[in-house]
């Protein structure tokens, strides 16, 4: 599965990602909105075969895909929704930027083409996400997507199909 958009590719994982991810994933500033203090390459292969297994699901309900340049096919990020298998048509988004990229538009970039694909392809009705309430610049992210805040939720209003809410957790 290929997202495209005017300056990202958003692909399945490979095995070969895990360079890349580990060194995003090590970054401190990537780390202070995580309770672990570090990534080892085994964390890193975890994940990544965590979401290589995903793929093979029947019904599939989990779509985590690696963020990449356009131009050059660097790997920056990932960005994905996810199903419980017995909520309906609901699900969550969730997307991480190595930090060297932040402030550029990408998280919010990947994240309109996973609404666009979850909203149009996977026909959800809404989607939830969490974040650090401390992490300003997600919620912002999240609040361009079209998710807003009320009274103590954010509710997002999906600008596709449904409706989708955040709810930012305080760690």
């Amino acid at each position: 599965m290929v997202l495209t958009t005017d300056r990202l590719v958003l692909r399945e994982f490979t095995a070969a990602d895990g360079p890349a991810v580990l060194l995003y994933q090590n970054d401190p500033l990537y780390l202070r909105y995580y309770e672990w203090t570090e990534r080892t390459p085994a964390d890193v292969k975890n994940f990544i075969e965590m979401w290589l297994k995903q793929r093979q699901a029947s019904p599939r309900r989990a779509f985590q895909l690696a963020i990449t340049l356009r131009q050059n096919g660097e790997l920056i990020g990932n960005c994905g929704v996810r199903q419980e298998a017995n909520d309906g048509p609901n699900a969550t988004i969730g997307y991480e930027l190595n930090p060297r990229y932040w402030g550029r538009g990408y998280a919010t970039e990947a994240g309109r083409a996973m609404l666009a694909f979850s909203f149009g392809q996977l026909l959800l009705h809404r989607i939830w996400a969490t974040c650090v309430a401390e992490n300003i610049a997600s919620v912002a992210v999240l609040e361009r997507l079209g998710m807003r805040t009320a009274a103590g939720e954010c509710l997002l209003l999906g600008s596709l199909v449904g409706h989708a809410y955040l709810r930012a957790v305080k760690r």
